[in-house]
């Protein structure tokens, strides 16, 4: 991850070198205070001011120096984790729209919010003691040297220590991987029943189903809360012995060196630099316990993370093809589709729409109708065959393009919690005639006036202060604003008034040069239509007008029941 920005952690860490060597000066400063100043004070009553001064300067000159290898450290050692951080978030909200359709069905989005909030965040926890940590091993370096040159027997006390932190760190990240794995799996369990309890609020609510839900939420926050205790309990023990031991390094090293002064081996000063560098080691200890507990959650996150970057996308065409100018035709040559796991959904799908056509595509429940609509505009990977936009193979087209030019409305519309005149521009670039234009057409301006704000009116979360019919004709009205040369109806008018949706149509064959393709379960749509493709058992069964089609006994009775459901 400092890979991602190397400029600031190089900067941490070197001020993490410059605090580690002013730390050890900091003890050599004592040191000969005590043999140049305190010593002789007390020998003769009279303080040396000339050592005495020496002394002022050279603590002031080290207190300055670890002030600014502090500053470093702690400012750019805070800029590399929170550059980290975000390039990742970019990198996963990127990675998240390249993923397909078909990937996000798959995956609750629960743990997509569980990996673009915990997970980045923990991922980048270890980065904030990292550059103290590494400074931690400039302080060994330099400590060595000064107790070496002090009392070879005193240094390997210290020597002890460093090895000693090392087993420990292996015992703790072996224990902690596991519930520290099933904790970030935890979060994103519970983030997933969240997600679903409040997106299905209504369901649950007319069911009746809260207790039931409260339930299930309790559930998984149990067995997170006891996950987490057990890494908390394994932390606690970690950090008690990462502060015992420097600690302990102290108490033997006062003791050995009492008897290394009484033998004359070394000097108060000498014993009091090693006695002050084993008490500056503890923090920066601490500190490096810190970082080794850090690194099994981190290492978890973002183990998650590159499971998501790791997927593969789409392989796109060395080069793109444009599509044709006007109309587009769409055809479809032996399309089949399952979803993973699931049985076949399309079969040897063979159909072909004109430019400037208006084709109505109409079967049962569980014929395949949506899923052949999201195959025919992109959305959904083919298993085999061909689909093609004007005459261009779609996966030789750029997606871009394809978006540009090619509108799905889905039966279930989704609005975001903004202003009506938001909804429908989502680029920002409309002039209000074009507003006027697509809202004329989608029949919205029939309740947009009775609405206290008109245009800059906020529907609220999934457009939930609105309608059916009405959501329906603010999502179609937001695909006619791009002027799509394809627009595909998937039952998007289903929840609209009859009259209405009659009246819809017709100003989108009258005022839109497109080719369209609607999903429809009325039969005075159906009969609007140029064509009708008469779906089956996940194949197009029958290709005619609707006069034509009422001869198969498939499609005839498929009418009776849209006639008598109408009734």
């Amino acid at each position: 991850m400092v890979k991602l920005h190397p400029g600031p952690f190089v900067v941490a860490v070197a001020g993490a070198a410059v605090f580690a060597a002013g730390t050890v000066l900091s003890t050599v400063v004592l040191g000969r205070i005590t043999d140049d100043v305190v010593l002789p004070t007390f020998e003769t009553g009279e303080v040396p001011d000339g050592a005495l001064r020496g002394g002022v300067l050279a603590i002031v000159a080290v207190t300055v120096l670890r002030v600014v290898g502090v500053v470093c450290r702690r400012f750019f050692a805070g800029m590399t984790s929170e550059r980290v951080q975000m390039t990742l978030r970019h990198r996963l909200s990127d990675q998240y729209l390249a993923l397909p359709l078909a990937w996000h069905q798959r995956v609750p989005a629960g743990q997509l919010l569980a990996h673009a909030d915990n997970d980045a965040e923990v991922a980048v926890d270890v980065l904030h003691p990292l550059p103290f940590s590494l400074g931690v091993g400039f302080l060994a370096v330099f400590a060595a040297i000064s107790i070496v040159a002090v009392d070879p027997l005193l240094a390997s006390i210290a020597f002890l220590i460093f090895p000693a932190l090392t087993a420990l760190n292996r015992v703790y990240s072996s224990r902690i991987e596991k519930p520290a794995a099933e904790v970030q799996e935890g979060v994103g369990i519970v983030s997933s029943i969240a997600h679903e309890s409040f997106d299905g609020a209504l369901v649950v609510k007319t069911l009746g189903r809260s207790e039931h839900e409260s339930r299930r939420f309790g559930a998984a926050v149990r067995e997170l809360q006891a996950n987490r205790v057990r890494v908390g309990f394994l932390r606690a023990a970690f950090e008690s012995v990462m502060d015992v031991l420097p600690n302990l390094g102290i108490i033997v090293v006062l003791v050995i060196g009492i008897y290394r002064v009484d033998a004359g081996a070394v000097g108060p000063g000498d014993l009091v630099q090693v006695t002050a560098l084993f008490t500056v080691l503890a923090f920066p200890m601490r500190v490096m316990g810190f970082f080794l507990e850090s690194v099994p959650p981190s290492v978890v996150a973002h183990g998650r993370l590159e499971a998501v970057f790791d997927e593969p996308l789409p392989e796109p065409p060395p080069t793109y093809r444009r599509l044709p100018a006007g109309p587009l035709s769409l055809s479809a040559s032996g399309v089949s589709f399952h979803y993973p796991g699931g049985p076949p959904v399309l079969d040897d799908v063979n159909l072909e729409v004109r430019p400037g056509e208006v084709v109505a595509l109409v079967g049962s429940t569980g014929a395949g109708k949506s899923t052949l609509c999201n195959v025919l505009c992109g959305l959904l990977p083919l298993r085999s065959g061909v689909v093609r936009l004007g005459g261009v193979d779609i996966d030789d087209v750029d997606p871009i393009e394809r978006t540009d030019n090619v509108a799905l409305v889905f039966q279930e519309s989704f609005l975001f919690a903004d202003t009506l005149h938001a909804n429908i521009d989502l680029t920002g670039r409309a002039t209000p005639s074009e507003i006027h234009r697509v809202a004329e057409i989608a029949r919205i301006s029939q309740f947009v006036d009775g609405l206290p704000q008109r245009f800059d009116t906020v529907v609220g979360e999934r457009g939930i202060t609105l309608s059916g019919g009405q959501r329906q004709r603010v999502a179609l009205a937001r695909a006619l604003i791009q002027s799509p040369r394809l627009l595909m109806l998937d039952d998007a008018t289903s929840a609209v008034d009859a009259r209405v949706e009659q009246q819809i149509l017709a100003r989108l064959r009258a005022e839109l040069d497109t080719t369209t393709v609607i999903v429809a379960q009325r039969v005075s749509t159906i009969q609007l239509a140029d064509r009708v493709l008469y779906m089956r058992d996940g194949t197009i069964s029958a290709s005619g007008t609707h006069a034509e089609l009422l001869g198969h006994p498939g499609y005839a009775a498929l009418v009776r029941a849209y006639e008598e459901a109408a009734r």
